[in-house]
């Protein structure tokens, strides 16, 4: 069915840049500024939206000399009616390192700002949909909208914000000063390693920022494994895969004895702890999850990779806020692209590296969706079949699952 690529020839990884972009992710989710350093050595700074208060915009301007600016995602500015809608490429088309900076210039960033500046609650009911369910009837006078060049500080911000699983929008402030040179209104030049070091804020370069997700990938190493008696499938062992960033691991579930040497069952699962755990009704996920269990074991043999990846990518919180969109009558697609996101954020190169360390590499895919065919063979693995993987609404999900086939050629 899909003929795998070529593997990339992989660069070294710079461990030091992982660390420092993992470092700001976890400051983003405190609510703390990070400093920003783009190409040409100028900076700037950012903080997540959700950790907006009152005082926000006068810290930045008095913490850079600039002017704070709202930086969101092109989805989000198409939600609010400040851009062109236009088909962006999918989340998982970052299948090598080859292109560098691939998932911010796949996604898109745009920077809002007006003749006397946002005001903080301002920023936040733009970025926010709970703030203004229609915003665009509510917009701020005088608003522009301004495309964000990729490698930019405002496009590795809006990144930032998206990796750390916070709403995708921050707010930013470029600071006036020259890295080498005559000082700028009587103050002396200086590097950015010194101004963050001078206001004990947490340096990333937005270079580093761009390519995180792929040289994380490629740090993937197992961690751990035993021998996880399953109901109906015994003879099963879980395999856990740790990136060196510290981020949540991923699970191989191997079934049987599976021979490296034949294309393996294989099913790729989304993490989903309200469909999983608790056995939520508003999807299928639950029922994918065991059924696909059931079928590899009664099959003989087969993997189920268990991503860490809730929501499409979007993560735990997201997914909430995204239901109670759904609630006031949107599809999930459209939910999610109302919070920024795109309608899917997965990416399938963990998944691929799994089935190299495990030894596998090519697949019957046990799939609805033709977009997982396409990635793994992006990524490298070859998928000689697809096994059809469909079961019954149940009353609460029959519009999430016409909308998986209508809007997300899903074949049921």
């Amino acid at each position: 069915m899909s003929a795998p690529a070529a593997a990339p020839k992989a660069a070294p990884i710079d461990e030091a840049a992982v660390r420092a972009v993992d470092r700001a992710l976890a400051a983003l989710r405190r609510g703390e500024v990070v400093a920003i350093e783009t190409a040409d050595g100028t900076i700037g700074a950012a903080v997540s939206v959700e950790s907006v208060a009152l005082d926000t915009v006068d810290r930045l301007k008095a913490l850079t000399g600039g002017t704070p600016r709202l930086a969101v995602t092109r989805r989000r500015a198409v939600v609010l009616g400040l851009a062109a809608a236009g088909a962006a490429p999918p989340a998982s088309d970052i299948a090598d390192d080859q292109a560098p900076g691939a998932a911010a210039e796949a996604f898109g960033a745009m920077t809002l700002d007006r003749p006397d500046g946002l005001t903080a609650d301002q920023a936040h009911a733009l970025a926010d949909p709970e703030q203004y369910p229609q915003a665009q009837d509510a917009l701020p006078a005088g608003l522009t909208a301004t495309e964000a060049c990729p490698g930019s500080r405002e496009a590795a911000a809006v990144d930032l914000a998206r990796l750390a699983r916070l709403l995708p929008a921050a707010i930013t402030a470029d600071l006036p000063l020259p890295v080498s040179g005559g000082p700028v209104s009587g103050r002396a030049a200086v590097s950015a390693a010194e101004w963050a070091a001078e206001h004990d804020l947490l340096l990333v370069r937005a270079s580093d920022v761009a390519d995180y997700r792929v040289h994380v990938v490629r740090t993937l190493r197992r961690v751990a494994d035993a021998r996880v008696p399953l109901v109906g499938s015994e003879n099963t062992r879980i395999y856990a895969f740790r990136p060196a960033d510290g981020g949540p691991e991923h699970l191989a579930i191997v079934i049987g004895e599976p021979d490296p040497a034949q294309p393996v069952l294989a099913r790729l699962h989304s993490e989903c702890f309200t469909g999983d755990l608790l056995g939520s009704l508003r999807c299928d996920c639950g029922d994918q999850l065991r059924g696909a269990i059931a079928e590899i074991a009664r099959q003989g043999s087969g993997v189920l990779l268990y991503l860490a990846q809730e929501g499409r990518g979007i993560g735990l919180v997201n997914k909430l806020r995204a239901y109670r969109i759904q609630d006031r009558g949107f599809d999930t697609v459209d939910a999610n692209e109302i919070l920024g996101f795109e309608a899917d954020e997965r990416v399938y190169l963990p998944a691929a590296e799994m089935l190299r360390q495990l030894g596998f590499d090519s697949v019957r895919l046990m799939t609805n969706n033709p977009e997982k065919l396409r990635q793994l063979a992006r990524c490298g693995i070859a998928v000689v079949e697809r096994v059809a993987h469909i079961f019954p609404a149940n009353g609460h999900n029959e519009a999430y699952l016409r909308t998986k086939a209508e809007r997300s050629g899903h074949m049921f």
